[in-house]
């Protein structure tokens, strides 16, 4: 990215600070994030970059000006948004005709755990996306929707983030937290999925989902 440049993406500190690395001392990086906590850990992490902007908002209604944004990235936030298609025409409002876009959202119906007990994996899959994440498709959508948005879409990958560590699946998936709100709420039998979380501690661990970034422009 050359020369004075604006990028706008959602709050992931992360990587806030290797957009403000590629717009340059000229240019401007806006973060937007409606979780006040996001918010700080996100001030925190670009404290003296002074090209990061840290905004409040929604993303249904951007604190943006129009047609001012050359670059924009969403990483995992439509999947959690009341209406992506309306938050994507957002993102059109504010980008300018030239700029290009980045989005990624994971397909929750592909994720993957493999156990003896094939059909409480399978139950903890279909408790996932139907209870757990509102918009758990999301992934396969992203394309179409960025193209009824007025985006043209030019790339679609799609990769595979695969966990052989049990606890850090555990961390990221919410196996063992979402699985006991499945049996709270009657999805899967106590006893079984009890048995079902502790076996996967106990040997070599397998989970994976699919993850798909659309690559596109004004």
């Amino acid at each position: 990215m050359a020369g004075p440049a604006t990028a706008l993406g959602t709050v992931l500190p992360g990587w806030l600070p290797a957009l403000a690395e590629r717009v340059g001392d000229s240019g401007t990086v806006i973060g937007v994030d409606r979780d006040p906590a996001m918010l700080t850990q996100a001030r925190e992490r670009t404290n003296g970059l002074h090209q990061v902007e840290i905004r409040e908002g929604d993303v249904h209604a951007l604190p943006v000006e129009p047609s001012t944004v050359d670059r924009a990235k969403i990483d995992r936030v439509l999947m959690h948004v009341a209406e992506p298609a309306d938050a994507l025409t957002q993102l059109h409002r504010t980008t300018r005709p030239v700029a290009r876009i980045g989005l990624v959202e994971p397909d929750w119906d592909t994720l993957i755990v493999d156990a003896e007990d094939l059909e409480t994996s399978r139950a903890f899959t279909r408790y996932t996306t139907v209870e757990v994440v509102r918009h758990a498709t999301i992934g396969r959508r992203l394309a179409r929707l960025a193209e009824q948005a007025g985006f043209h879409v030019e790339t679609v990958l799609a990769t595979t983030p695969v966990f052989r560590d049990f606890q850090e699946a555990d961390h990221t998936l919410g196996l063992g937290r979402n699985m006991q709100k499945a049996i709270n709420q009657g999805h899967v039998d106590r006893d079984r999925g009890h048995r079902w979380f502790a076996s996967l501690s106990q040997g070599p661990f397998y989970a994976s989902f699919t993850l798909v970034s659309v690559i596109c422009s004004r």
